[in-house]
């Protein structure tokens, strides 16, 4: 029984790493989006590197595995639809985004996405504790 209970535990730790780390991504992708819109208006040459949208597909695709990632998996432990249900949103908010023409639509509506993925990504952590 003491063997099972540690290894839940375990299990409850490395959920809770996943989740960290996907709300640190969560926070690197706001800090991209509000450092492109800086940097646009400061230094229009290197903002069309950082506004590539290459880059846009790349940060989604890699949101959307480490949320599928993480999030399921809470399901899986706690059993708690709701912050991989509120992280769906923020993921579709965010991909919606990657539609609207570079400017100030798509920052906040990106901004809107991640916050809501991160709160999802929060509610599992939580969850999960």
């Amino acid at each position: 029984m003491a063997v099972m209970a540690s290894a839940s535990a375990s299990s409850f730790r490395r959920d809770s790493v996943l989740d960290r780390f996907a709300i640190g991504l969560s926070a690197l992708c706001v800090v991209h989006c509000l450092a492109s819109a800086v940097l646009l208006a400061l230094l229009s040459s290197v903002a069309g590197v950082l506004l590539d949208e290459s880059i846009h597909q790349f940060g989604l695709v890699l949101a959307i595995g480490l949320g599928a990632l993480a999030l399921g998996r809470g399901i899986i432990v706690h059993g708690y639809m709701m912050p991989a249900a509120i992280g769906a949103l923020g993921l579709g908010i965010m991909g919606g985004a990657l539609t609207l023409p570079h400017g100030t639509g798509e920052i906040v509506w990106t901004v809107i996405g991640v916050g809501i993925l991160a709160l999802g990504h929060d509610l599992n952590r939580r969850a999960v504790i």
